[in-house]
């Protein structure tokens, strides 16, 4: 039987592991140690404490260990040992079909005590199969700063049957998109920063009209965006929507997607494209030529991933002295509605096979790494790879790269909004504004109403109806569609699943209030 409380969300989770400054995901493991059974006292004081040894699987990512180190010899999984009163074995299968791997070692008749996937479906099925044990004794028991450092609703999304079968790890980001200009061609062209949606459009139509460069050459565009309908989550942040969300409408969840609020922003976009404002390639834009067009000084309004001022962003002032960059504030819509789109809380989960003895060993594990060992274990080891100058941190690159296969540890149970991760980017270059570009998008994310995982309609057809919406709307958006050909995809994305889908939400919806 599948009961709705099973489903749990993991939407936005899966878009944070494209964020390279933040990748975490990366694994130690040292030698030595005792094998388990004799109470003993750790470094940390666990007096009475059993020392116990545990096998745990998680995802290296592919990173690359020191001459003479592996997962289990190096000084970070040394120092999660010598803390806990643990002798941990890590095991950590091939990053190209690590959950291929998964499914292989749970059929096995040699299950480990603690395995790591970021696939929410994934956790949901062995959860079906009874295949994992609860965790709610030992979190009460030995994990306090795990109940601290995780927040409520991602306890929900990992609680079935009133039961918490996952200890999550955390995106360290809200979102992705924030609106950036370039500043110098608004003052070239006697332009304040825009805040309505309006001024947006007024700005776009001058930077693609009105030679903002100077050059004489009509070659600059007034918006870019990608393939996939890519980069266009502050423009729909301004009818209060974003794709594929569902929020709450006389009392039930409706997918955002298919909502009038969605008809206008496509008819919105439709203008700009009509009137020559976006890139007339958008459609083609990947990742590569999108930025590409941003760091030759071919666009001057974007929107922006918060990192990018270390990406595309620097690049363009380096090729161009005079660009100068600005974050704007969210354009507000003729209701005056502004956001962007806001991920899911949860990116990874760490989950005890019902085999297993050792779930109390665990959770004290993943309670050091979550709290006291967290800013080793994201950082590095203070005089080594960091110091502290002036009250900010200023790290040795080297050092950080030949350790990066620390973050397995760290990215595989990370605690919500930790102060480390501020310290960390600040660490990067106060320059490039990455916490303020943090918090900005904080402010203003608008995020899933439905917290729980893929239901079985969604696992049936949310890909082809992904496709389908894709395909509607960029028909639309570049005029080979009419705007009313929006009420077709609404009926044509309710009839090929998306009221099963709908139904399934809402019973989910209706038990979890």
């Amino acid at each position: 039987m599948h009961n709705a409380k099973r489903w749990k969300q993991g939407t936005g989770m899966l878009m944070a592991g494209a964020l390279t400054i933040l990748a975490a995901c990366s694994n130690g493991g040292g030698g030595g140690g005792a094998t388990g059974g004799n109470p003993s006292t750790g470094k940390n004081g666990e007096e009475g404490i059993e020392r116990k040894s545990i096998r745990v699987v998680f995802n290296n990512s592919g990173r690359n260990f020191p001459d003479g180190m592996d997962e289990n010899n190096n000084p970070y999984i040394d120092y999660i040992r010598d803390n806990t009163n643990l002798y941990i074995t890590m095991q950590i299968p091939p990053a190209d079909g690590y959950q291929d791997a998964l499914n292989v070692i749970m059929a096995s008749d040699n299950l480990p005590d603690l395995i790591y996937s970021s696939d929410s479906s994934w956790f949901e099925n062995y959860v079906q199969q009874n295949a994992l044990q609860p965790l709610d004794e030992w979190i009460d028991k030995y994990g306090p700063d795990l109940k601290k450092n995780i927040p409520e609703d991602a306890w929900k999304t990992v609680t079935i049957e009133g039961n918490i079968y996952a200890i999550p790890s955390m995106n360290a980001v809200p979102g992705n998109e924030i609106m950036y200009v370039r500043k110098d061609w608004l003052d070239k062209l006697g332009l304040e920063p825009p805040q309505t949606l309006e001024e947006y459009r007024e700005v776009m139509r001058a930077f693609a009209q009105d030679d903002p460069d100077g050059n004489g050459q009509d070659d600059t565009y007034g918006f870019i965006t990608g393939e996939n309908l890519a980069r266009i989550a502050p423009i729909l942040g301004a009818f209060g929507i974003q794709r594929g969300m569902w929020t709450e409408r006389d009392g039930e969840l409706v997918n955002m997607s298919t909502l009038t609020e969605m008809k206008e922003a496509l008819g919105f976009l439709a203008e700009l494209h009509r009137d020559k404002l976006l890139d007339p390639e958008w459609p083609l834009n990947k990742e590569a030529n999108f930025t590409e067009k941003i760091a030759a000084g071919k666009v001057g309004l974007f929107s922006a991933f918060w990192y990018d001022t270390r990406g595309p962003i620097l690049t363009n002032k380096n090729n161009d002295p005079k660009a100068e960059w600005l974050a704007l504030e969210f354009p507000a819509g003729p209701e005056g509605k502004k956001g962007t789109m806001g991920y899911g809380y949860i990116y990874g989960y760490n989950v005890v096979p019902v085999t297993s003895k050792n779930p109390d060993a665990v959770v004290r594990m993943l309670n050091f790494m979550n709290g006291e060992g967290y800013r080793t274990l994201l950082l590095g080891f203070e005089g080594e790879v960091w110091r502290e100058e002036d009250g900010k941190i200023v790290t040795d690159f080297e050092k950080h790269n030949e350790h990066i296969y620390r973050q397995t540890l760290g990215g595989s149970i990370r605690p919500y909004q930790a102060d480390e991760e501020r310290d960390r980017l600040d660490s990067l270059g106060m320059e490039f504004d990455l916490n303020a570009n943090i918090d900005k998008i904080a402010d203003a994310v608008i995020r899933d109403e439905y917290l729980g995982i893929p239901t079985p309609a969604m696992g049936s057809y949310s890909a082809d109806l992904n496709k389908l919406e894709i395909e509607y709307f960029t028909k639309i958006i570049v005029g080979q569609s009419p705007l009313d050909e929006f009420d077709n995809f609404v009926r044509e994305w309710k009839s090929r699943g998306g009221d099963e889908i709908t139904r399934e939400v809402n019973e989910w919806y209706a038990a979890n209030k």
